[in-house]
């Protein structure tokens, strides 16, 4: 990035948000269940499926987190903890203009409402996936709903979503309703319709279950159970509305986290400190100095730019040459190599 002219900030998440607990224990989850089929690949499976359960146990620890912020300090390169989600404190840095944009792969930096989130920013060229540059602003024109309204009712890290309630269906409530405290009120009580619903029906079926069982008396002069007959069921109402708010759905307090999240302000780029770096990578780490030194002169002289050009001023725009002037040049060409061909 910093060949190209592009000086970036590098963001590190702080302490994640209690909201956020029901998402981290399924990640933890799903680590543990990768570890289970990795030791069942090692028995049935092949190299690739052991390389690829392996993978997905990967997690960063704090020792990795404090190693690059060490060498990114040494580089010369910003970098900021958050106090809470990186994702918030990318958003608050592209607010307050200190950066172009966001870049990040998780749609949640978009809740946060920063206005440009730059997709694929740091993909390998084997992906051969473009960076995908998304405006707030132009994506939310004509909704008549924030961002954080829409992932409040569709699920997000601190939320479970509204079942029932698609993007349709969320844009659909928010127009007819106005705010998503309205929203909310409707879902509800269309639950409250249906729970009454339910009990009613509940309430059918112990009446019909309590009318006990039927006797006769036999040509014997003994009382016997009466023969069964089948009684044509009642088909069963449709509960009013489809959607169920989850029972621990704190929404409130999410759209707080939304709205006045836990950041900090961004810093100033500084030079590299080479000799630093010669420490850390070649002394600590065993990479070659000669590369360090070079790869330290390198960025110096790239950070050293004042102006940090726009993606579009990477590609030089080649003026068009004049039409009739290339034909005459083109025909000029083509005579002389049927000349050429004559003399042989």
């Amino acid at each position: 990035m910093v060949d190209n002219g592009i000086k970036p900030c590098y963001v590190f998440d702080g302490k994640p948000p209690d909201l956020k607990s029901g998402v981290l224990k399924q990640r933890f989850g799903r680590r543990e269940e990768a570890k289970e089929a990795e030791e069942e690949a090692r028995e049935t499976g092949t190299a690739e499926d052991i390389d690829r359960m392996s993978r997905r146990q990967v997690r960063v620890t704090k020792e990795h987190n404090e190693e690059c912020k060490r060498l990114l300090g040494l580089m010369g390169i910003p970098c900021v903890t958050a106090p809470g989600e990186a994702e918030a404190q990318c958003a608050e840095l592209a607010r307050a203009g200190k950066v172009f944009a966001a870049g990040s792969e998780d749609m949640d930096t978009l809740t946060f409402h920063t206005p440009i989130l730059l997709r694929h920013l740091t993909f390998s060229e084997a992906k051969k996936m473009p960076i995908s540059e998304i405006k707030l602003e132009e994506a939310l024109k004509g909704l008549d709903m924030t961002m954080d309204q829409l992932c409040i009712l569709l699920g997000c890290d601190y939320l479970e979503p509204v079942k029932g309630v698609g993007p349709k269906t969320a844009l659909k409530l928010m127009r007819e309703h106005g705010s998503l405290e309205k929203v909310v009120e409707f879902i509800k009580g269309k639950m409250a319709e249906k729970a009454a619903e339910l009990a009613e029906q509940e309430i059918e079926s112990e009446i019909e279950s309590e009318e006990g069982e039927q006797f006769v008396v036999n040509s014997d002069g003994e009382e016997v159970p009466a023969p069964k007959v089948e009684k044509k069921k009642k088909p069963k109402k449709r509960a009013a509305g489809g959607m169920q708010i989850p029972e621990y759905w704190p929404w409130e307090e999410a759209k707080k986290l939304f709205i006045t999240p836990d950041v900090v302000k961004g810093e100033d780029l500084e030079q590299p400190d080479v000799e630093g770096l010669v420490e850390f990578l070649v002394r600590e780490k065993g990479f070659k100095e000669d590369r360090v030194r070079a790869g330290a002169a390198k960025l110096s002289k790239m950070l050293a730019a004042k102006q940090q050009g726009r993606l579009d001023g990477f590609f030089t725009v080649k003026p068009k040459t004049d039409a009739p002037k290339r034909k005459a040049e083109d025909d000029k060409k083509g005579k002389g190599g049927k000349a050429a061909k004559k003399k042989k």
